[in-house]
């Protein structure tokens, strides 16, 4: 597949990486077409790599990852153009956190609104999956750190995008039992909810991989 990962950060590099490991034709995009960080992934990434704008490989990709941080989402989306969205595939892995306040941050979801959702309502043609953003980029591609089982969450109105992205995930490592469907794209407000506490546990526990689980009764 011809995957399109926006933003040349921690985040997007880890998750470039590993989708060129597993076989896709990969592209990091950049405000700039010469991004010095997504020059030096491509020359270490192999044939499969590349890099461009947002625009430039937006328009290139059959699914869009957007990677950059939540605050910068909505603009680094609209350079791109709506057009080069349309019937695509695109997946948020962002949250929109408010750290105006000190720490914990707020999630913008508090409001009852989602990143997720706000993309949705400007890019209505494109197919929006909430997905990776409640855990560390390693844990999202190589899942295995995290011992026992562990959670990673879908959220949106298209059934068949979850299912392209349900078939990435498993191709991380993730098992159909963790991949947790929650519904149409209003439900993208819990996981982007789930951040404040996030980092508190990561303040805890410091740089060691750690991820949720949701346990429930047997019937």
């Amino acid at each position: 597949m011809k995957i399109a990962v926006l933003g040349s950060g921690v985040v997007g590099e880890t998750l470039a990486s590993r989708l060129v490991e597993v076989g896709h034709e990969v592209r990091m995009g950049s405000r700039t077409a010469n991004n010095e960080k997504a020059a030096a992934w491509v020359a270490k990434s192999g044939p499969r790599a590349g890099q461009g704008t947002f625009a430039a490989v937006s328009a290139w990709a059959e699914l869009v990852i957007s990677a950059v941080h939540g605050e910068a989402t909505l603009a680094a989306l609209r350079s791109t153009g709506a057009e080069s969205l349309a019937g695509k595939v695109l997946v948020d892995v962002a949250n929109r956190l408010d750290f105006s306040k000190g720490m914990p941050p707020v999630s913008g979801a508090h409001d009852g609104d989602s990143l997720a959702e706000q993309i949705q309502r400007e890019f209505p043609r494109a197919r929006v999956v909430k997905s990776l953003n409640t855990m560390n980029c390693r844990i999202m591609v190589a899942p295995q750190l995290v011992p026992g089982d562990h959670d990673v969450f879908l959220s949106g109105n298209d059934a068949a995008a979850k299912d392209v992205v349900r078939g990435i995930l498993r191709q991380f490592g993730w098992p159909d039992a963790n991949i947790l469907d929650l519904g149409d794209v209003t439900t993208a407000r819990g996981p982007e909810n789930m951040m404040p506490m996030w980092i508190r546990v990561w303040g805890a526990f410091g740089n060691v991989p750690f991820n949720v689980h949701w346990v429930r009764a047997k019937a």
